[in-house]
């Protein structure tokens, strides 16, 4: 079972979510938390294997528990942010802040939980319209002197697997696009991160966003 908390100010928004998880199998739905504070302590206490965030809610809103649980251990769950605010500047800042993903309210629960699920093996879910945006509110922004040089130092395979990356492929499917074994797909995401000195795939994302390499 994959274990998720629910993290919303909304309390008829949580039980939705739950109601809506409790309709799989594989998903279980462990705790809830209505801010920022509530969250750290549930995600302490559960020990989940994804979290479902809100970036608005009163007192800690979602970028604070995000760079809270930056700070804290390597062991931190991945974050898949689940917002109705679609703007570009709190998309950046979320992943910026190291959420591995960011889908909007209105999203299905078959897209609900196939991210979920790529979350908990690891990988990352950025849609192609949500890298659009995240490429619009970095290229508002200068960018860091030292992307480009890192991007040149990646071979054009470590490439291919940085834009599906991108594209919110796990290591899995990364394996089957590319005809790849997935250990070998593994090898190239550690070299692609310690070439970029990315701290993680979202951050290895967004510095390819600031090389323009995945127009």
């Amino acid at each position: 079972m994959i274990r998720v908390i629910v993290v919303d100010d909304q309390t008829l928004v949580r039980q939705g979510i739950r109601s809506l998880l409790d309709l799989t199998d594989d998903i279980e739905v462990v705790g809830e938390a209505d801010d920022g504070m509530a969250a750290l302590a549930a995600i302490e206490e559960h020990a989940p294997d994804v979290v479902l965030l809100d970036l608005r809610m009163p007192r800690h809103d979602g970028i604070w528990v995000l760079r809270a649980l930056r700070e804290r251990a390597d062991d931190s769950p991945p974050v898949l942010v689940l917002t109705t605010f679609d703007n570009d500047t709190l998309v950046l800042d979320a992943m910026r802040a190291g959420a591995c993903g960011y889908l909007l309210k209105d999203v299905t629960l078959e897209r609900l939980t196939r991210a979920i699920r790529v979350l908990a093996d690891g990988g990352t879910l950025i849609s192609p319209s949500i890298t659009d945006r995240l490429l619009r509110a970095v290229r508002r922004r200068r960018p860091a002197d030292d992307d480009l040089p890192a991007i040149q130092r990646l071979t054009e395979r470590e490439v291919e697997v940085l834009r599906l990356v991108a594209e919110g492929y796990s290591n899995r499917e990364i394996a089957q696009a590319l005809f790849l074994a997935e250990g070998t797909v593994k090898n190239h995401v550690s070299t692609m991160l310690l070439k970029l000195g990315a701290r993680d795939r979202t951050n290895a994302v967004l510095r390819a966003l600031h090389a323009n390499i995945l127009d």
